[in-house]
């Protein structure tokens, strides 16, 4: 009997993936370390596949494709994608708009409200509107298996995406990180401290931590001090609604 798969489950090749990147993006993966990583990691979700494991998202690149590394303005870190059936798009925090909106993305935009409370914030769950934008959304791994978080940790997406990580840091162009949470905030030293770079921690958004010491997510002020440093550095302020 044929299983139907979700319509967001992964089903294709990551090598082939990696490489149909711009080549913007194709720079930061030439690292030996990095193209052993990605081998590793095609035989790890053929493997899993062949075991019939269901994995999300369809397209883990799909953050960095239409958005070049010197376009960025905010990288957003997440952790690993949503593990439900229609959830992950490729897209840290973001579903698409007939999901239900997660817990952790409530809560990013109940902070965007609060921050910006003469606006009129359309809290679409899909945030490609952001990416169009600048904004890049990048988890530090890229795939999962349906119902299984952080199942594909540890499997060599760190080391991709630290790679990742390090090239877009290295754009000369002003940009903010938002480094919610401990996992986001272990990859500061990957970002070199300069004049073109803003760092902003503070708790994960997710309702375990988002309003505990010692840097509450709620009331952080990040969206609204990012655009204020933007501003400032001669860049285009993002609109968050």
């Amino acid at each position: 009997m044929t299983t139907t798969l979700p319509d967001n489950a992964f089903r294709g090749n990551l090598l082939s993936d990696a490489a149909n990147l711009p080549q913007h993006w194709q720079a930061a993966l030439q690292r030996c370390d990095v193209q052993a990583a990605l081998e590793q990691l095609d035989a790890f979700l053929s493997q899993r596949l062949t075991e019939g494991a269901v994995i999300f998202p369809t397209h883990p690149f799909k953050a960095l494709h239409g958005l070049p590394p010197e376009a960025v303005r905010v990288i957003i870190l997440g952790q690993d994608p949503y593990h439900g059936p229609g959830q992950a798009q490729g897209l840290a925090f973001s579903v698409p708009d007939h999901c239900p909106c997660p817990p952790s993305l409530r809560n990013i935009f109940s902070e965007i409200a609060r921050e910006f409370p003469d606006q009129l914030t359309v809290q679409s769950n899909n945030l490609e509107r952001w990416v169009k934008q600048g904004v890049l959304l990048l988890n530090t791994v890229l795939t999962v298996e349906s119902g299984q978080p952080a199942s594909h940790s540890r499997r060599g997406w760190e080391t991709v995406t630290d790679a990742l990580i390090e090239h877009v840091a290295c754009a000369p162009q002003p940009k903010v990180f938002m480094l919610w949470g401990n996992h986001a905030q272990q990859k500061q030293p990957l970002i070199p401290a300069n004049n073109n770079t803003l760092v902003l921690r503070s708790n994960h958004p997710s309702p375990l931590s988002a309003r505990r010491p010692p840097v509450p997510f709620l009331g952080c002020n990040h969206f609204a001090d990012a655009n204020c440093w933007l501003r400032n550095h001669g860049a285009a302020a993002i609109d968050w609604s």
